[in-house]
């Protein structure tokens, strides 16, 4: 039984939207794992923390840069200390506050897989840019 509907011009978008994020997200994600061990929300809290002030946010800022929630960003921290990728840090005005800081090893292997990750976005892109059903939106976002 066909239906016919008629979404918003805002229904529709989000629609592409979540088509290009899952096009997208997937071989990145894959390609970051096989090579590094790491998730795309791994690779975004190891640039956040390489371009913050000392190497180190809280955690709630780490909420912000994942779009995790509390208890996410607290398994995904755990995960990257025992990859030895960063460290929890006591702040020195504020003895309750934790802060979590990138290693030189984190260091290290975000050098590696942001050529990785670059690349992957770049070739998922390209191929979506010919995607008749997806092309309009991919020029807008990448004009």
């Amino acid at each position: 039984m066909a239906v016919d509907l008629h979404v918003s011009r805002d229904a529709a978008l989000w629609h592409q939207l979540d088509a290009v994020h899952a096009q997208v997200a997937g071989p990145v994600e894959r390609a970051l794992h096989r090579r590094f061990g790491i998730g795309i929300a791994e690779l975004h809290s190891l640039m956040a923390l390489a371009d913050a002030p000392d190497g180190e946010l809280r955690m709630l800022e780490l909420n912000d840069v994942t779009f995790l929630n509390q208890s996410s960003v607290s398994r995904m921290v755990v995960r990257l200390e025992r990859a030895g990728l960063t460290e929890r840090r006591s702040c020195e005005q504020d003895r309750r506050g934790v802060y979590t800081g990138i290693t030189e090893r984190g260091a290290r292997v975000l050098r590696d897989a942001l050529p990785v990750y670059e690349g992957c976005l770049r070739e998922c892109f390209d191929r979506l840019s010919v995607d008749p059903r997806l092309q309009p939106l991919v020029r807008l976002l990448r004009p």
